[in-house]
């Protein structure tokens, strides 16, 4: 088929990359010039495994071509997905002025039956705004598809090309059909194709992420718990994950989850729910409490150390999660935010993140080159993202580089008994 991505972020730019790659011909649209530039020449602006290989095999191949001009790369399409972002407004409310700009200038383009399929996460109810756009624009047949995203940064190539499953919200048997079509070659192991409407379709994808979000804050909860009356939470999760009823993702606690889909998509639902005149209270207990627990270790350090002013603190892990160098809402910022204002001075090590952490913090903290490097000199290791290369490190150097041996562990990656035989002070999250 010949297909049109409108947006190159994350999404934008794996969608793009996985069709191309089962022989659709492809064109990806951004309106920064110098991104398409970067692109054409095979830079990939973000961090994500196996997405340079891929960008790179289908550009030489020539099935995948990147472009600013919108017009020239929708009007011969068959299906156009909508990629772009969705900030949240002050409210937190999801801003879809971007899917209705683009929306607008591709219906002024097409000029046969075209389906507009929605990739990006947005609210109930959009997918019929989008359509009365393309109505007002065009005379030419069309249809309207709600196709959320579920991927995973960090094995969102992955996602997309074996997905649990694949969700079409449309209206009409003929976009149904050509959409089954497209994503035939994705689905052969048996990952379900779920058709629905529209409204349910993007209601879905807020659902499936809340309920994840929530998980998360219900296990911290049960962490800080588990810290009062000297339980250990690590042995409470295990009884709880092998319940068949409720499974083992997403029960490790830590300090709060962050990224670009979580907090942004519990927001809007909140949100979007109140403006229709309800209250979603579960979900605004879970906000709070993420939001507190992105302070967890900044207190349990402040409790133990006494004043930090003037303290180096040595810091493993930037990003929001592993194998991403995305900071967005990143549990990193609130920690760091807190060490500098309270006059610590900062030295941190992350394998991806570092240009992001940069662009935050500027000359603020120091970037170590190395993992090693971060911990001289340290008065204590915040270990805030649960990267691999952490998970065994030679303990030996690094209590030799440390001025004091003093750990505090936001993703409890060691064991607690190992740690005290090792020679350091150890503090993690529930245990």
């Amino acid at each position: 088929m010949k297909i049109a991505v409108v947006g190159t972020g994350y999404v934008g730019l794996v969608v793009g990359a996985c069709l191309a790659e089962t022989g659709n011909d492809v064109v990806c649209v951004d309106v920064d010039e110098r991104k398409i530039r970067g692109l054409r020449r095979g830079r990939v602006p973000i961090y994500e495994p196996g997405l340079d290989e891929l960008v790179q095999r289908n550009q030489t191949e020539k099935r995948l071509v990147f472009s600013t001009a919108l017009s020239r790369a929708t009007r011969d399409s068959e299906v156009i997905f909508i990629a772009v972002g969705t900030p949240p407004g002050e409210d937190g409310s999801a801003d879809v002025q971007h899917v209705l700009t683009a929306t607008r200038q591709l219906a002024r383009a097409i000029n046969g039956y075209t389906v507009v399929a929605i990739k990006s996460t947005v609210p109930v109810g959009t997918a019929e705004r989008v359509r009365d756009v393309i109505r007002h624009e065009t005379r030419h047949p069309f249809s309207v598809v709600s196709n959320p995203e579920f991927l995973k940064q960090g094995s969102a190539v992955e996602d997309f090309l074996k997905p649990d499953r694949v969700v079409i919200g449309a209206d009409d048997a003929r976009a149904r059909e050509l959409m089954r079509a497209l994503y035939a070659p994705f689905t052969r192991t048996g990952a379900p194709i779920v058709t629905m409407d529209c409204a349910s379709a993007e209601l879905s994808k807020y659902a499936a992420n809340a309920m994840l979000a929530t998980r998360v804050s219900f296990m911290n909860e049960i962490a800080n718990v588990c810290e009062h009356f000297g339980a250990n939470v690590d042995d409470v999760r295990r009884v709880v994950a092998s319940d068949r009823r409720i499974g083992p993702s997403f029960l490790f606690p830590g300090i709060g989850y962050g990224g670009s889909c979580f907090p942004k998509d519990v927001q809007a639902l909140v949100q979007s729910a109140r403006k229709d005149g309800y209250r979603f209270r579960i979900l605004e207990a879970v906000e709070a409490v993420n939001s507190s627990q992105k302070r967890r270790l900044f207190e349990k350090m402040l409790e133990v150390l006494g004043s930090l002013d003037g303290k180096q603190i040595a810091i493993w892990g930037l990003s929001f999660k592993p194998r991403t160098d995305d900071m967005r809402e990143a549990p990193s910022i609130t920690m760091i935010e807190a060490l500098l204002e309270a006059g610590a001075t900062v030295v941190a090590y992350d394998p991806q993140a570092q240009r992001s952490a940069r662009a935050i913090f500027g000359s603020r903290i120091t970037l170590a080159g190395r993992s090693y490097d971060a911990l001289k000199g340290a008065d204590a290791l915040g270990i805030l993202t649960e990267w691999n290369e952490f998970r065994e490190p030679d303990f030996s150097r690094m209590r030799s580089l440390m001025r004091a041996p003093v750990i505090f562990d936001g993703r409890n990656l060691f064991d607690v008994a190992q740690m005290r035989d090792n020679g350091f002070t150890y503090y993690s999250i529930g245990r």
